[in-house]
């Protein structure tokens, strides 16, 4: 059984012109829409800005509504969940976000950022929250000393990665991933990606990762899907999606990736079998 099920689920904003005269507009982000979740798995959700990427990552993680489907949890349809129901809920799914300092907030110490969701989950950690905070801090490649600290105290890679120890206070089934490293410099998004493969393993959880960086998505999932325009236009393996592209879209987005060097992917590979 699958860990998440998203089935058809459609999102629909209305805009409005400038000018006092102007007409209301429907604008449809994310159109029937469906896909699926193994736990330990990492599908990544890539595609151009304004595909529906995010859009569909919200919908999935509950912080928005859709005007029709479902999100299906651990066997629970969830997609009206209120209350005990909504809360056990999202005990299991947490969000990554792509601006760490926009996510964080900037009155709060380390130690009470990354415990928040134990206090919204009414959890009191054996040892108590400085020692837990200390030990999320050591497993995220942080010092533990640092609790005390304020996120401005931070460079933006260890405020990403004070944003996954926030994560992953509560144990969670599922991390999605929004954008997480995007805004990151490449030799840090690196070492980010690193440290989210290695929480995985050491885990089992699993992941919706939504990036645009093809080269990104290519060394993190298991599998992929391409949206575009709201859609889904192809679902795959990153083998078969990489290697044997069927939509056109695809194709587009493909041919746009720097070449990724033959002896380095060789070696991913056999990294990957071992």
């Amino acid at each position: 059984m699958s860990l998440l099920e998203v089935r058809g689920v459609t999102k629909e904003f209305v805009t409005r012109g400038e000018g006092a005269m102007a007409r209301k507009s429907v604008f449809t982000a994310v159109d029937k829409v469906s896909f699926e979740v193994a736990l330990g798995e990492t599908l990544s959700i890539v595609g151009e800005s304004g595909s529906g990427k995010s859009t569909t990552a919200r919908i999935a993680a509950r912080l928005l509504d859709p005007i029709g489907g479902s999100v299906v949890f651990d066997g629970q349809d969830v997609t009206r969940a209120r209350g005990k129901d909504l809360a056990r809920f999202r005990n299991n799914v947490q969000v990554v976000f792509q601006d760490p300092f926009s996510s964080l907030n900037p009155r709060y110490t380390v130690e009470r950022i990354v415990t928040a969701p134990l206090t919204y989950q009414g959890i009191t950690p054996k040892g108590g929250r400085q020692a837990y905070a200390q030990e999320l801090m050591e497993r995220v490649g942080l010092n533990p000393d640092h609790c005390r600290r304020y996120p401005a105290q931070f460079s933006g890679g260890q405020a990403q990665r004070i944003g996954i120890a926030r994560a992953l206070a509560v144990n969670p089934k599922l991390v999605i991933c929004d954008e997480a490293v995007s805004a990151l410099d490449v030799s840090i998004q690196a070492q980010v990606l690193e440290l989210l493969m290695r929480l995985q393993r050491e885990s089992g959880f699993s992941y919706v990762f939504i990036a645009h960086d093809l080269a990104v998505v290519r060394q993190i999932s298991q599998r992929v899907a391409v949206m575009n325009r709201g859609r889904i236009v192809e679902l795959g393996t990153r083998d078969q999606v990489f290697g044997a592209p069927r939509d056109e879209y695809t194709k587009t987005l493909l041919a746009a990736v720097p070449r990724i060097n033959p002896e380095w992917d060789a070696k991913r590979r056999q990294k990957e079998a071992t």
